[in-house]
């Protein structure tokens, strides 16, 4: 991965990969990016911090452990997360990490408002499609059948999720949790406390497209993040925000997906009437705010309402704006950005 300053940070998956921290141990000046990149919560993270704090070996540490303790609470795979024991042990309580049911309570929440078109008990049904494995196998995969696929539907619902102070239980033994829809972001977020905490006034958290900054960089400029041009090979960008203590979340359909077997693309974000992949006119939505579990949640919801529909919605909230990329690569935006959020067009 470049350094931000260098060079425009995509959000992309396919451009980043697992690196060591790049600083030597000499003299730390206040300009000097220092990196490291862990893998938790299925997601490459990458971590950019500035100044002499930067430099310390234990804020890095101490980051990534909070990343691999989320990791243990929140993951559907992990065998003895909170989540995958809520998830095998169906009309049982279950008691869990108070952290937990924090995430639990926030994508309710965002299942609620979202009228139930995203619901953090999908799992059922993103593991049928299994959309991560297929891409990660050359985006080669087949779509279930609708036989396998209509069973499922009846049982997602976030009313089915039941707590009790810090007991969880699902009350349908065919419904279970998947946290991938807020996850990222809630882990961002906790990662930025930290490092605040420590004194970190210059940095950049980065989660596999989800990137939340800590306040501007060390010259007082504004991080500017690209969008990625959808289905690029080179990684190349149609678009810039500048961030400043802020978070951009990209939803598209360009990283986890695979093509049938009659070319068409089945990606990640899933229609939970039909129970396939959402087909409208948009390749990507991007999410720009303060917090990044927000961000991460309204991406999906945003991209699921379709480009006209989805620009209603986020002019109907505070605080949060929006660059939508549509199949034809056209690019449209919320009446922020160029105004509160500064953006440009880098190529069509």
């Amino acid at each position: 991965m470049n350094v931000p300053h260098q060079k425009l940070l995509s959000l992309s998956l396919a451009a980043l990969t697992v690196t060591q921290v790049l600083c030597s141990c000499g003299s730390a000046k206040q300009n000097e990016p220092y990196q490291k990149s862990g893998f938790y919560f299925d997601t490459v993270i990458n971590l950019t911090l500035y100044g002499q704090d930067g430099q310390k070996t234990s804020n890095f540490d101490g980051a990534f452990a909070l990343a691999q303790k989320y990791d243990n609470l929140l993951s559907m795979q992990k065998e003895g997360s909170d989540i995958n024991r809520i998830n095998a042990n169906p009309k049982s309580w279950v008691e869990v990490d108070p952290e937990t049911i924090e995430v639990l309570k926030d994508g309710i929440r965002y299942s609620r408002e979202s009228s139930g078109s995203f619901d953090i008990t999908v799992g059922k049904l993103s593991s049928l499609w299994n959309i991560s494995a297929a891409a990660e196998n050359d985006h080669t995969g087949k779509a279930p059948s609708q036989d396998q696929i209509r069973p499922l539907l009846p049982h997602i619902g976030y009313d089915k999720i039941k707590i009790d102070g810090n007991k969880v239980m699902l009350d349908d033994d065919q419904a279970a949790i998947d946290l991938g829809g807020i996850g990222k972001g809630y882990i961002a977020d906790k990662m930025k406390e930290y490092l605040q905490a420590q004194g970190i006034k210059s940095g950049l958290i980065n989660l596999g497209g989800n990137v939340l900054v800590i306040g501007q960089k060390p010259d007082k400029t504004d991080f500017e993040i690209g969008i990625q041009k959808p289905f690029d090979q080179d990684g190349d960008v149609l678009a810039s925000v500048k961030l400043n203590d802020q978070t951009a979340v990209t939803s598209g359909i360009y990283q986890r997906y695979f093509k049938g077997e009659d070319g068409s693309i089945y990606h990640h974000m899933l229609n939970l009437q039909s129970g396939y992949p959402e087909q409208n006119d948009l390749s990507s939505v991007t999410i720009i705010c303060k917090q990044s579990t927000e961000a991460d949640a309204l991406s999906t919801i945003t991209y699921l309402k379709g480009r006209e529909e989805g620009i209603k919605f986020i002019e109907s909230l505070d605080g949060v704006e929006a660059v939508f990329i549509g199949r034809d690569n056209h690019i449209s935006y919320t009446s922020g950005i160029g105004k509160k959020i500064p953006f440009r067009e880098i190529s069509k």
